[in-house]
């Protein structure tokens, strides 16, 4: 295993999408993003008409730093986040 590090002031990929952005590193064979979003934005009004399809299809494992926001899954549970909560989200979800 090599020692790698990268910082998201020189992102490798950075997405932007009405009221999202998105910067992405990969570092060690894993992919790591920091999402900062607009207050209001949610996936079904603002990302969904830009990438199709009714629910959120990918995985997210992550660390809220500010702000609270929410997620509800096709099923019907919700949950809220606050700073310093990590999470777990499966495919199949609006937030």
């Amino acid at each position: 295993m090599e020692l790698s590090a990268k910082n998201f002031d020189e992102p490798d990929e950075t997405v932007e999408l009405p009221g999202l952005v998105e910067e992405v590193v990969e570092v060690g064979g894993s992919v790591v993003g920091r999402e900062v979003v607009a207050p209001g934005w949610r996936w079904s009004i603002d990302t969904k008409p830009v990438v199709g399809g009714d629910w959120c299809e990918a995985d997210h494992v992550g660390l809220t730093v500010s702000r609270h926001w929410g997620v509800a899954l096709k099923d019907g549970r919700t949950l809220e986040f606050h700073p310093g909560d990590v999470f777990e989200i499966p495919a199949g979800h609006d937030s």
